[in-house]
């Protein structure tokens, strides 16, 4: 079959591999789209490659072609997304049902060969189907989806009150969106781009402010009364977004971080101190798994991206690039800026 396979920094390559056969409690899938993650950019384009040569990709869709012995879950024929995590089962930790908190896991698409291929073998579990009603694309974004739901529920969300959600990507918009479905009262998108807001409305949000408004902080003291948030999720890794959830949060409010930084980040005694005069928690997220394997996070993605209430837009994709010209779709995010939104890599183009 067909892969890209990294061989070395700068040095991704179309080229012929041995396809895979499904083993045991393993499914093959054909793959149809994969998702370039921000996670793959440096193992391509950087030295964060785990070895060589190596198969990336995790955020995926595709068909089921074959099924190895022992699987019950899945049949030939039957759509299926990609669930990366492969966790040890064993481990403290997996046995309280805390599979991203595995010290002992593989990962597939960074640990093991991925999808960024014409087919990947993968355990039944990493396997979630969904229905023809739900497209390829979609299926391709369910990864990035349960990361955003996760993240919503590691505050204790209930239902009937404040969001803010900083940062208008790919995952805000996700986190948004689960917010409203869950019943919050009012859920307010910041960002500095006004596509990225108008699109926040287009897909539910109450509001959207941006931040680079000289009175922002007014605008958004006058959504909730001046009493704040009563939830906050950072989804973009960013030093001043999150430390403007401080500014943002009510008293007693519950703070998520979401993104992932890339620069240290460091408080004032005045910025740390809004923490312990509002007495809100805060709290982190990582990945998107809960018990039993791999978490109702994926069965729910299935589910509202069914129903429609899980909104999905073609402006989270920026192009659709053939596995051929896989190179081609990594150099890219060598130009700053370049890259609005999510690269789809098409095996079967």
């Amino acid at each position: 079959m067909k892969a890209g396979v990294v061989h070395a920094r700068d040095d991704i390559r179309y080229e012929d591999i041995e396809k895979p056969v499904p083993k045991e409690k393993q499914v093959l899938i054909k793959v149809k789209y994969t998702g370039i993650c921000g996670s793959d950019v440096p193992r391509v384009n950087g030295d964060a490659c785990h070895f060589f040569p190596n198969v990336l990709g995790h955020e995926f869709s595709g068909t089921v072609e074959a099924v190895g012995a022992g699987v019950t879950r899945l049949q030939p024929g039957e759509r299926a997304a990609g669930v990366p995590l492969v966790p040890c089962m064993e481990c403290e930790d997996c046995q309280k049902g805390n599979y991203s908190l595995c010290r002992h896991y593989s990962f597939i698409g960074s640990r093991e060969f991925g999808s960024f291929a014409e087919y990947v073998a993968v355990p039944e579990l990493n396997a979630v189907k969904f229905s023809d009603e739900v497209t390829f694309e979609q299926g391709a974004f369910f990864e990035p989806a349960t990361v955003a739901l996760h993240g919503l529920e590691r505050t204790g969300y209930t239902g009937g009150k404040t969001v803010a959600v900083l940062g208008g990507g790919t995952i805000g918009m996700f986190v948004m969106q689960w917010a409203k479905i869950f019943g919050a009262s009012q859920v307010v998108v910041f960002d500095i781009a006004r596509e990225r807001l108008e699109l926040a409305g287009r897909l539910g949000a109450s509001a959207g402010i941006n931040t680079l408004d000289a009175d922002f902080m007014e605008q958004a003291a006058a959504l909730t009364g001046g009493k704040g948030f009563d939830y906050v999720y950072e989804t973009a890794g960013n030093t001043i977004t999150m430390k403007m959830a401080f500014d943002l949060a009510a008293n007693k409010a519950g703070v998520c971080f979401v993104g992932t930084p890339t620069r240290d980040l460091s408080f004032t005694v005045d910025e740390w101190e809004k923490m312990n005069r509002k007495e809100f928690t805060l709290t982190g997220s990582w990945m998107s798994y809960s018990a039993p394997f791999p978490g109702h996070e994926w069965e729910l993605t299935s589910h509202y991206f069914k129903t429609g209430a899980l909104k999905f837009d073609e402006s989270f994709i920026f192009k659709k690039i053939p596995l051929s010209q896989i190179a081609e779709a990594f150099a890219l995010y060598k130009t700053p800026g370049a890259v609005k939104g999510k690269i789809l890599i098409d095996s079967e183009a």
